[in-house]
């Protein structure tokens, strides 16, 4: 499934995610009933470019993108990005039964009892799920309702204009993720599947049953959160917090404590997941959760995952979104593109996607 606020229609495009700590590249070609990896990279981001989403220097961000493409050789110009944050609305509504043409024609005004913005500001798209229960004795039907601010869009499709791309899809991180996994994953009927995508600043929440969206959240709390306590802690620069956080050797960090550290930042983020869990079960008659796959840079810190799988009671595996993705190993090295999956999530949904798909 996929929003595309877009206008062109061309056929291969390459799937670029723009993080708060790296912009991912990811280009798929069809093969058959799969895909084969074209093209994967990715460039870290300095922390100051982009602050929870929001672009600081523009021109750095454009600069680094540009290099990505020149170190890809990427000739591919049509691109699909995603947004996520506090600008993006997603919600799942009820509304009257109609078709898809009518619902064209009133989804602003359904929408406007569930927007907190003004609804000249926002960009909306809606996708049709399937019948609802009745009620009133009213037939009712539900529909995911997207709403995105128009400046959020246009800071983000300007960003790869002025790169030498044209953006023809913007979708949401939440998601690109459920793109990812209905396709590498076996979807089980009636299984409820919490994916879960950590970023530097942005945590997306998707909950999927039986391989169909019923809930999803961004958090404002990411992988930076680690950076900065460290950095604060033992007065070390942000490269040395980062270079800390994936567990490599510090002058000036004690290891012992640094784990400690750690640790208590994984209770901090674990909560927050658990508290998303815990309010999607007081929209869904209590429903529990199978199992959890996380992505995203921070899904590698240490001791994270048997952290969340311990305090939720559910298992928790870390995403591999090239698991069904034909990778040669003449083009790339594998074991650079399993350490790197879990940061490739987001990427590899926009990758998959295609012009005027739904």
């Amino acid at each position: 499934m996929g929003f595309s606020f877009s206008l062109s229609r061309q056929k291969d495009l390459i799937g670029l995610d723009i993080g708060s700590g790296a912009i991912k590249l990811v280009q798929l070609k069809k093969s058959g009933k799969g895909y084969q990896l074209q093209k994967f990279g990715m460039k870290s981001l300095d922390s100051e470019l982009i602050v929870d989403g929001t672009v600081m220097d523009a021109g750095r961000v454009v600069s680094s993108i540009k290099e990505l493409l020149l170190e890809q050789s990427v000739k591919v110009k049509d691109v699909a990005l995603s947004v996520s944050g506090h600008s993006v609305i997603v919600k799942k509504i009820n509304v009257p039964t109609m078709t898809e043409e009518e619902l064209e024609e009133s989804i602003k005004w359904e929408a406007e009892q569930y927007i907190p913005f003004d609804i000249n500001d926002v960009n909306i798209d809606f996708h049709i799920l399937g019948p609802a229960d009745a009620q009133d004795g009213k037939d009712q039907m539900s529909v995911i309702l997207v709403a995105v601010k128009k400046d959020k869009l246009t800071e983000y499709t300007t960003l790869v204009t002025e790169a030498g791309l044209n953006p023809v899809v913007v979708d949401v991180d939440a998601f690109t993720l459920e793109n990812m996994f209905g396709f590498n994953y076996d979807v089980k009927e009636g299984e409820i599947v919490a994916l879960v995508n950590i970023g530097a600043s942005v945590m997306n929440i998707n909950i999927l049953k039986g391989g169909m969206f019923t809930f999803t959240r961004d958090i404002s709390i990411g992988g930076n959160r680690y950076n900065e306590t460290i950095q604060r802690e033992f007065n070390v620069s942000y490269e040395q917090a980062e270079r800390a956080k994936r567990t490599e050797q510090v002058e000036g960090i004690d290891p012992e404590a640094l784990l400690n550290m750690i640790n208590n930042l994984n209770v901090e983020i674990a909560s927050e997941v658990i508290r998303s869990f815990d309010y999607f079960k007081t929209t869904s008659s209590s429903e529990n959760i199978d199992r959890i796959i996380i992505s995203g840079g921070a899904s590698k810190v240490p001791n994270l995952v048997a952290h969340l799988s311990d305090k939720s009671g559910v298992p928790v595996e870390i995403a591999n979104p090239f698991g069904k993705v034909e990778v040669s190993q003449k083009l790339f090295d594998l074991d650079f593109i399993q350490e790197m999956a879990p940061v490739a999530a987001v990427g590899v949904g926009l990758a998959i996607r295609r012009v005027g798909d739904r």
